[in-house]
């Protein structure tokens, strides 16, 4: 089986940890992000992956190489240009074979591929949307299906009164090779917006699966996805992170003086946090330096090589890789 893994985003809401890294090789739990992913697809069949880049494409390349490492082939292809999801399905369409998935790289999951899979087959849908059940799908856009799982219609960011089913898409697809005959070469395009819409009624299928599922696409939920990795909530091989007290996330080759305290926090490789400290809820990029008796809460991060002084204290906002920060700004740094 082969899948198309979507990665070329700019990942803005995660910044400053993508302002010097590709969002795909951010560090999570001892491992690229990436990697949970190829490893959960790997898991339901999938042998051949191509992986759809544009920020910092050759970061990526030369995290991941070839896929051997991860136990299966890896090709890139590089758009020149922001495409979308409809456009960067269409820019890789010379790699496609007739049937594959394709995911959208922002999740962290182990929702069952082969029960979505197995229906579209089943079905002999053009395509099949894995869906998932939300507590609040004000946030996401609702999927209506009939009772045979046909795609009636979408809602998106439903306002309360037409919230009639807690199914949304989980940004992964089993797709025949023909849905790409209604894109435009070279075109911007959205998938989703443009493509499915056509589709309800004539051959898309909502498939409803469970297991874990997260967006990681924020410092919240990234903290989040990390202490559900490091707690066995998601089904997912643990890098060679060091586990810290107190649920802490600390990485390799970080020093940390005495008397620190590092509460629901992650600190990346080479950081160096001083005496004293208090860290809560927050990321501290490789290489950062943080001050005796500096305090950080209220989901701070701290770019990479950045500086915060001894006795500062940070409730929320984010630092720009190499920053200083001799007091607390006034807004986001």
């Amino acid at each position: 089986m082969q899948a198309l893994i979507l990665a070329g985003g700019e990942g803005t809401r995660l910044r400053p940890l993508t302002s010097t890294l590709p969002k795909p090789v951010v560090p999570m739990v001892g491992r690229p992000f990436i990697a949970y992913m190829l490893d959960w697809v790997r898991a339901h069949g999938v042998d051949d992956v191509i992986m759809s880049c544009g920020h910092m494409a050759a970061a990526v390349r030369g995290v991941l190489g070839d896929g051997s490492r991860e136990g299966l082939r890896l090709r890139y292809v590089d758009e020149r240009r922001p495409l979308g999801t409809g456009g960067a399905l269409k820019y890789a369409e010379r790699l496609l074979d007739r049937q594959f998935l394709m995911l959208n790289g922002d999740v962290l999951a182990d929702l069952d591929l082969t029960a979505v899979v197995r229906q579209h087959r089943r079905t002999g849908a053009r395509a099949t949307l894995a869906l998932v059940a939300v507590e609040d799908p004000s946030a996401y856009g609702l999927v209506r299906t009939g009772s045979d799982g046909q795609v009636s219609g979408f809602v998106e960011k439903p306002a309360a009164h037409e919230i009639d089913t807690p199914e949304v898409s989980a940004g992964a697809y089993v797709l025949e090779r023909d849905v790409l005959e209604l894109l435009a070469p070279g075109a911007p395009a959205s998938i989703e917006r443009e493509v499915f819409p056509r589709l309800a009624g004539r051959g898309l299928y909502g498939c409803l699966t469970d297991g874990y599922w997260l967006d990681i696409g924020t410092p919240e939920r990234y903290l989040e996805a990390s202490f559900d990795i490091l707690e066995g909530r998601v089904s997912a091989r643990i890098g060679e992170a060091v586990t810290g007290e107190r649920g802490a996330i600390i990485d390799r080759d970080v020093i940390v003086g005495r008397g620190a305290r590092i509460t629901r926090s992650v600190v990346m490789r080479g950081a160096h946090v001083g005496e004293g400290c208090e860290l809560r809820d927050c990321i501290v990029a490789g290489g950062a330096r943080i001050g005796h008796h500096a305090r950080l809460t209220g989901f701070t991060v701290v770019g990479e090589g950045a500086a915060i002084a001894a006795h500062v204290a940070l409730d929320g906002g984010r630092i720009a890789p190499g920053a200083t920060v001799t007091a607390a700004p006034a807004v986001d740094a």
